[in-house]
């Protein structure tokens, strides 16, 4: 209980007796207090002293009460002792009960004012609806998230947002809202008004009624796209890192055991293993990022990228590998993705091609088209070829690599897998 409002009542009375109540806020059935002589009252001498003190010698206490709680008191002072008529009684407690009613409905007022702006403001959608499913309310987020203006979006069904393969969502949420089921935060996705579909986080809260009945449901959506994107390319990179590290051990076996054919000695076979490991380094640095690798690649002509994929398979007899046809220039924008779907042919034929006998080779044919850029990588003199049974994660990315550039088409055949990889000719213009 503290002072908002007097008049004639000195900062020293207020100071002193500043927060006193008669009553406890959840108090609901306050009795009115009427004091008709202050000097009888039964309470602390210092407290009647400071009341007299400031010329009061009668007084009323009036509960203030709120729908919920009490929320205040009003209180009458006078300078001689009275006797309260019944008049003067239920005049007071007019006058409370009108200023319990404009206080409350001022407090209601401002906190609606304030959750407005707040709901407004949010650059979350907040929706409402009714137990039906119908739109009733829209703010601004919800415009920005799902691009529907306030006035297409209320009095619609929320299904307008629920995609064809969710459609069973939203009658199972109304059920349980309709229960007074409480329901928890999750992940689902919601379509946007030209189409395309938003991965959103949805929380759920009930509306009630002044009389506690649940009459419809808030929800606040916001858009995770950009996360699910972050963590999707997140576990492609750990998964790329782990299939590099595999290809890395299984090609150094692979270049052990081509070394040794034509090394005499180990100090031989030592040395040029190293070489080849130095040259496969120096390969493996084309497929990097930018953002991993740490500078922007620069172009390079299509028959040089090869060269360096190549180089560390280079047979010490005879030519592993032919480069022949047409020649272009790749572009910096797509030197790292041409160089990872390469480096996955020569990886995948040192471990299961041409590459991983003596006597294979690895033939590639450049040509142009009009449209297309065709690289045709044909291996022979290996083993026999077959489709692979389970796809691995590195076909995973020679398909999401392949995405970028153009197609891609594979044959097994007996005498060796081909490979047609078509660049479009704005790739190779950019």
């Amino acid at each position: 209980m503290r002072f908002v409002a007097w008049r004639e009542l000195s900062d020293g009375y207020r100071s002193a007796v500043d927060g006193h109540s008669p009553w406890s806020r959840r108090d609901r059935d306050a009795e009115t207090i009427f004091v008709e002589n202050v000097a009888l009252l039964d309470e602390p001498p210092q407290l009647i002293g400071t009341i007299l003190a400031e010329g009061i010698q009668a007084l009323a206490f009036i509960p203030l009460a709120g729908a919920a709680e009490l929320i205040g008191k009003f209180m009458i002072y006078y300078d001689t002792p009275r006797v309260f008529s019944d008049h003067e009684r239920d005049l007071a407690l007019t006058i409370a009960r009108q200023l319990g009613f404009a206080i409350e409905r001022f407090t209601s007022d401002a906190a609606a004012q304030r959750l407005t702006a707040l709901v407004e403001s949010s650059s979350d959608a907040i929706i409402a609806k009714d137990l039906e499913g119908i739109l009733t309310d829209w703010n601004p987020g919800a415009e920005r998230l799902f691009g529907y203006t306030k006035e297409e979006a209320i009095g619609q069904s929320v299904m307008l947002l629920i995609p064809d393969d969710r459609r069973d969502e939203e009658p199972k949420i109304l059920e349980r809202l309709r229960n007074g089921e409480l329901i928890e935060h999750y992940e689902t996705v919601r379509r946007h008004k030209d189409g395309r579909l938003i991965d959103i986080s949805l929380t759920i809260s009930p509306i009630r009624a002044a009389t506690g009945q649940i009459v419809g449901a808030s929800k606040i959506a916001r858009d995770i796209s950009d996360q699910r994107r972050a963590q999707e390319q997140q576990h492609m990179l750990l998964g790329e890192m782990n299939h590099r590290v595999k290809n890395v051990f299984a090609l150094a076996s692979g270049l052990v055991n081509l070394s040794s054919h034509s090394a005499v000695s180990p100090a031989e076979l030592a040395s040029i293993v190293s070489e080849r490991l130095a040259t496969l380094s120096r390969a493996h640095a084309l497929t990097m990022s930018p953002a991993i690798a740490g500078y922007e690649p620069a172009a390079i002509k299509l028959h040089e990228l090869l060269q360096a994929i190549l180089a560390p398979y280079h047979g010490e007899q005879r030519p592993r590998f032919r480069i022949h046809g047409a020649d272009a220039t790749v572009p910096p924008s797509i030197v790292t993705s041409l160089s990872l779907l390469l480096h996955e042919f020569a990886t995948n034929s040192v471990k299961h091609g041409s590459l991983s006998t003596i006597q294979g080779v690895v033939d590639i044919t450049c040509k142009e088209e009009p449209s297309e850029f065709v690289i045709v990588w044909r291996e022979t003199g290996g083993p026999p070829s077959d489709h692979p049974a389970n796809e691995g994660f590195g076909s995973r990315l020679v398909k999401t690599t392949v995405k970028q550039l153009g197609r891609l088409k594979r044959d097994w055949t007996r005498a060796g897998v081909i490979i047609e990889l078509a660049i479009k000719r704005n790739r190779l213009a950019d």
